[in-house]
Order: C-alpha cells, then sequence, then structure tokens
C-alpha cells in the first residue's frame, strides 16, 4: 500500500523557466532532476537539490539525449560509446552538487526520446545500465514494465522501479502516447486514472480498449497544464484510498 510520487523537475535553463518546483516539492516524493542536455543548467541543478532537500524529498538524475532545442524529445541517432559517455557526465554532474549538500543519489530515470529508446533498443538499455553499474550498481532505475529496460536492469543486477503515468495516454499495444506539449487533463480525470492503474491494475488506451498495466510509482509532469492541481488531485486520491505516499528506501 506504498505508492511513490515521482516528477521531471530542474527543467529551467538560464533565464527561461520551465514548472513550478518548489509549489510541487510538498506533494512528492521523487524528483527527477535534468541535468543539462535537454534542459536544466548547473545553477538550476543546485537549486533544485536545496529545495528537494528541504522538502525530504528524493533525487535522481534524469539524462536526456544532447538536445536542449527540442527538449530531449527528438529522434536522435548517437554510437553507444557516445550515450555512455553523456550518461556518465550528466549523472556525475548531479550527484556532485548532491554529495556537496551531504545527499544521496537515489535513482536515474532517463528523459523523453531516450526513455523511449531504452524500452524498446536492448543495446540502449545495456548501455544506461552499465552507465548505472559503473556509477553506483544500489541505484534504483525508473521505468515501464513494459519493454526491454526493466529486464535488462534485473541482468545488471540494478532495482527497477516501475511506473505509471498520469498525465500522458497509452496506445492500445501499452506504449506511451508521447508529444512534444503535453496536451491538458482535468485533475479529476487524471485521479480516477490513477487509482484505476495503481488499485486496478488496468487503463483505458487511446483507442477505448482497457490493458492492463503495473507500477509502484506514478509520474506527474511539471509542465503539464495545470500541473499543480493534478498533483494534488493525485494525491489526495491514493492517500484517500489508504496509500502512503513514499518512495523506495535506499
Amino acid at each position: 500500500m506504498k505508492v511513490d510520487l515521482n516528477v521531471d523537475m530542474g527543467e529551467s535553463f538560464g533565464m527561461y523557466t520551465m514548472g513550478d518546483d518548489e509549489n510541487f516539492m510538498p506533494y512528492i516524493t521523487s524528483a527527477n532532476v535534468a541535468c543539462g542536455f535537454h534542459a536544466g543548467d548547473p545553477c538550476v541543478m543546485k537549486k533544485t537539490v536545496a529545495l528537494a532537500k528541504k522538502y525530504g524529498v528524493q533525487v535522481g538524475a534524469h539524462p536526456g539525449l544532447p538536445d536542449l532545442q527540442g527538449f530531449g524529445r527528438r529522434v536522435m541517432e548517437v554510437s553507444m560509446e557516445e550515450l555512455y559517455c553523456d550518461l556518465m557526465y550528466q549523472v556525475g554532474a548531479l550527484k556532485a552538487f548532491l554529495d556537496a549538500a551531504g545527499m544521496r543519489l537515489h535513482h536515474v530515470k532517463p528523459h523523453g526520446k531516450l526513455y523511449g529508446m531504452a524500452h524498446t533498443r536492448e543495446e540502449v538499455a545495456k548501455t544506461i545500465c552499465e552507465a548505472i553499474r559503473d556509477i553506483d550498481a544500489s541505484l534504483y532505475l525508473y521505468c515501464m514494465k513494459k519493454g526491454v529496460l526493466g529486464q535488462v536492469a534485473q541482468s545488471y543486477g540494478i532495482r527497477p522501479v516501475f511506473e505509471v503515468y498520469s498525465d500522458l495516454d497509452y496506445d492500445k499495444d501499452g506504449n506511451l502516447v508521447i508529444t512534444r506539449h503535453h496536451e491538458a487533463h482535468s485533475p479529476e480525470d487524471v485521479a480516477a486514472k490513477v487509482i484505476g492503474m495503481v488499485r486496478d491494475g488496468k487503463v483505458k488506451t487511446t483507442s477505448g480498449t482497457e490493458i492492463a498495466i503495473e507500477g509502484s510509482s506514478v509520474c506527474v509532469h511539471s509542465d503539464s497544464p495545470g500541473a499543480i492541481e493534478i498533483v494534488k488531485a493525485v494525491r489526495k486520491v491514493l492517500t484517500d484510498n489508504g496509500y502512503t505516499i513514499e518512495s523506495p528506501g535506499i
């Protein structure tokens, strides 16, 4: 009866602001912090780590493809050597800020198009797991149950945390429908969807069918329209149904 609430954060860059990180922190248990390649910058990373420490939120690295203009949501072809080095660079940078704050890195969650690639391409999944193993094999890896990433992680001795998405749609095959910009959803509809996924293990797809789904962590995006009201509604429906909101233990 424990559910984790994770949110992608630290996505502002320079003078550009994305999301409302401080107002999100009281409602979540895990923050996936952008590491500068698809979003975020060093000062934003430092500030986001400080906010997480203030509110007792676990921090994970949210590395992406080197695609700042496309927010990491465009297709890019990179070699596995490049990908490994990019992951080490990004996760290592965030880990340095955590070390300085007296905090421990909790997990890694790939971002955007890299996340999608990792679930369908075994070589990408293996490269991500090799980087995590070489940084700290005790880290959690946040991913979907569907796809190869979770299985590859387990073969490397890395603990996967399976997540479901509150504010993204699923197609009839259980794949996420990823768009450049998130669609607007009512908080009530999102909350009903979340309790159906967590309690009943089912979700309605874009084709109108219902499919099985599994996850102990719920992702809410900070850049969705009405995101603060959505995360409040999601937390409320979970607690009202007897769930404790808590991140996986280190």
